[in-house]
């Protein structure tokens, strides 16, 4: 199989490729690329991929990752002429990240991680694919008390019994899937842990903090923080997190794993009243006992990445905010809320 185009795009699989980071990446990279688009729903959205379906280098396959798959059965793949073409890319960003219902998607998680990821990597050595893993912040383990941060070099420490363990040791495992096939295989893998991320497009009234600031300002409605006062987190805008995956696929090799998000600490209650201030709004903020899936997160150190991928967030998170309030208020019809 090529692992270079026959043709004069090359083929691109997006696993999660619905999500809010998924749709973002799958929209540019149809600028220079055939794109496949795998999903099954849990915690994406077929909105996110409408604007795309009518592009005819763009196809959506509805699947669930944790069941093995071969992309030449399917017959709308035929113009992908997969079986000469073969797939040159795989970005791998398929599993489910709902806050609200963890506890429901735990299994799903826990296959998501480890089958999930084989059917990925099989995949990745029948087409001799070059692939960048979607990992996550959370393989560091909780928030250091001396408040350092993360170097892509320091091993972490999760809880392999805790009640988050299907994400955050699943997460580890499936870096560890990574390098051993990159070992036995030989195959192209990088590594990207990304850290919070936010933006349009993602998921309403699921825990997600600013998205659910943003509809209950527009409502004027509370906005509930999931801690207390002292909660506080980076947050990088999803445009950013897409250039810095591509550009770690268009990078050398031997250059992951690599932090991707903003190394600026922000007090949550902060985002909140600007938000506030940015919609008008009369809401009040008020506090709520922490979700699972919602924790304080350490910050990166972005050494790495600046000097191998030349990467920085360059969004700030006044204009973060404001195209992301801009897209919720121009689909709210959609997102099935009703604005104050």
């Amino acid at each position: 199989m090529p692992t270079a185009p026959l043709f004069e795009k090359k083929n691109i699989l997006v696993t999660g490729g619905a999500g809010f980071i998924g749709s973002f990446l799958c929209e540019k990279l149809l600028a220079e690329a055939r794109v496949i688009c795998v999903d099954n729903f849990i915690s994406s959205q077929e909105s996110n991929i409408d604007h795309l379906l009518k592009n005819p280098d763009f196809e959506f396959i509805r699947h669930d990752i944790n069941l093995p798959f071969d992309l030449e059965a399917f017959p709308e793949l035929v113009r992908f002429k997969l079986k000469f073409q073969g797939i040159q890319e795989i970005y791998h960003l398929a599993c489910p990240t709902s806050a609200k219902k963890f506890d429901q998607y735990k299994m799903q998680t826990l296959y998501a991680n480890s089958l999930g990821m084989k059917n990925v990597l099989d995949l990745a050595v029948k087409y001799k694919a070059k692939t960048v893993h979607a990992s996550t912040a959370v393989v560091y383990g909780p928030r250091p008390a001396d408040g350092h941060m993360f170097k892509e070099k320091e091993a972490g420490s999760v809880d392999m019994l805790s009640t988050r363990s299907c994400y955050d040791e699943g997460k580890r495992f499936a870096e560890a899937f990574c390098a051993t096939y990159s070992q036995v295989h030989k195959l192209d893998i990088r590594i990207a842990r990304i850290f919070r991320t936010y933006g349009p497009r993602m998921m309403l009234f699921d825990g997600q903090m600013i998205p659910d600031f943003i509809t209950g300002a527009l409502d004027g409605k509370d906005l509930v923080i999931y801690g207390d006062e002292t909660f506080s987190t980076s947050l990088c805008y999803v445009g950013d997190i897409v250039d810095g995956l591509m550009k770690l696929m268009e990078s050398p090799a031997n250059v992951s794993p690599i932090n991707l998000g903003s190394d600026f600490d922000m007090p949550i209650v902060s985002v909140a009243q600007r938000i506030i201030e940015m919609t008008g709004s009369s809401s009040r903020i008020t506090f709520q006992p922490p979700l699972l899936f919602i924790t304080p997160l350490g910050l990166p150190d972005l050494t790495d990445v600046k000097e191998k991928l030349s990467w920085l967030p360059l969004v700030s998170l006044d204009d973060g905010l404001k195209k992301t309030i801009d897209y919720t208020i121009a689909h709210k019809g959609l997102l099935g809320f009703k604005s104050a």
